[in-house]
């Protein structure tokens, strides 16, 4: 059978590759004193709170089970609006709202609308994999700008002025940053798109993260640089709703209704039940729960990131949001007689049952040298990582 060169281009997304090796190792030593624990993917251990889950009992009690708008159900692209409004002082009309099935989604069609053929989109390395492959998916190409710990692995106004060619089309940014846990800053990110904007370009900002900041400085939507932002978000990762596959983005008016006629066509809607129960995200008790649970992966991540730099696995850069270490292998690996983060991941889970992420998913920029700890594990699960990382590395 022949395949696309469009499906050949996409690589493996070695984080699933490593997760499933992860649980065939898991079913081999279930009952045993160290069973695995899994610091490989980034899912909250928190589940959607108690009034979340009731909506969506009673949307399917109720019937409310059929197709919605292909932009989503007016009210919660009001309530998205509200909290846009309340937690960061932006003002997005509900209008520019375009419920998704999921972040994925959302970035699928941002790019089928903007990106032709031959297109170049600037990301940093390392980012997160399945974002180039999106821009890969629409024909276009991802240019990886390699970035330093100097930088807070992110992209700059200068180097993507630097890098600004022909065939650039725009730059596609994520704050808080997967693999790092890293923001931009704010000032850099108005520099990086006056760069962007002066060239009649694209700024595109993955925005999955931000309500999970636990730094004043850093915590701010893009969304406040003007409405030419195209800003994608999820109901995944803050408010714990993973497997209910719903997202969202902001989009600029006039992109409005060519991604309504893309969601038309490719996706009809995102899931009705999940939508409403989603509409309970935003009551004052989930709101006080979420908050809650950022205190405590905040509590994860101050306990987390100093054990590491103790044990020689250094973050050169303290994740300002989201639950992830970018942590620097070289030295630990050296110790156990491995070279580059692949090999030492694998031995991670072979000799201390511990599965994390190579850093080769994200990038060629140094990331053999990395490997990704999630951190949205729990406190007990995080020590216990810790332990067996010190009885291995002595």
């Amino acid at each position: 059978m022949k395949f696309s060169t469009r499906a050949e281009r996409i690589e493996p997304f070695y984080v699933m590759e490593v997760a499933k090796a992860a649980q065939a190792l898991a079913r081999e030593v279930a009952g045993t004193r160290e069973p695995m624990i899994f610091l490989n993917i980034g899912e909250p251990d928190f589940t959607a709170p108690p009034l979340v889950q009731q909506a969506a009992e009673r949307a399917i009690r109720d019937g409310l089970t059929q197709y919605t708008n292909a932009l989503g159900l007016d009210p919660l692209r009001e309530r998205i609006s509200d909290w846009y409004a309340s937690r960061f002082g932006v003002d997005v009309p509900a209008r520019r709202i375009v419920v998704t099935a999921g972040a994925s989604a959302a970035l699928q069609l941002a790019c089928l609308a903007l990106i032709d053929a031959g297109d170049e989109i600037l990301m940093p390395d390392p980012s997160y994999p399945c974002n180039r492959h999106f821009v890969s998916a629409a024909e276009g190409r991802a240019v990886l700008i390699p970035t330093t710990a100097r930088e807070r692995f992110q992209l700059s106004a200068a180097k993507v002025e630097a890098a600004w060619g022909a065939k650039t089309r725009g730059v596609l940014l994520a704050s808080p940053s997967n693999p790092t846990g890293t923001s931009i800053a704010p000032e850099e990110l108005r520099a990086i798109h006056d760069v962007v904007r002066a060239r009649g370009g694209l700024t595109l900002i993955d925005e999955i993260y931000l309500g999970l900041s636990y730094e004043e400085h850093f915590g701010h939507s893009a969304l406040a640089l003007g409405d030419d932002i195209i800003s994608i978000n999820s109901f995944s990762k803050y408010f714990n709703m993973t497997g209910w596959r719903l997202g969202w983005m902001v989009v600029p008016d006039a992109m409005v209704p060519v991604v309504e006629r893309l969601a038309q066509n490719l996706f009809i809607c995102a899931s009705t039940i999940s939508q409403h129960a989603a509409l309970a995200c935003f009551e004052p008790d989930s709101i006080a729960e979420y908050e809650r649970r950022r205190a405590e992966f905040k509590a994860r991540r101050d306990y987390f990131i100093p054990e590491l730099n103790r044990l020689g696995l250094t973050v050169p850069v303290m994740p300002d949001g989201a639950f992830y270490a970018w942590a620097d292998c070289t030295q630990v690996a050296h110790k156990l007689g491995v070279e580059g983060s692949w090999d030492f991941a694998l031995e991670l889970m072979r000799r201390a049952h511990l599965a994390i992420t190579p850093g080769r998913d994200f990038g060629s920029a140094d990331t053999a040298s990395y490997v990704r700890f999630s951190t949205a594990n729990s406190m007990a699960q995080l020590q216990e990582a810790v332990a067996r990382l010190q009885g291995l590395i002595g």
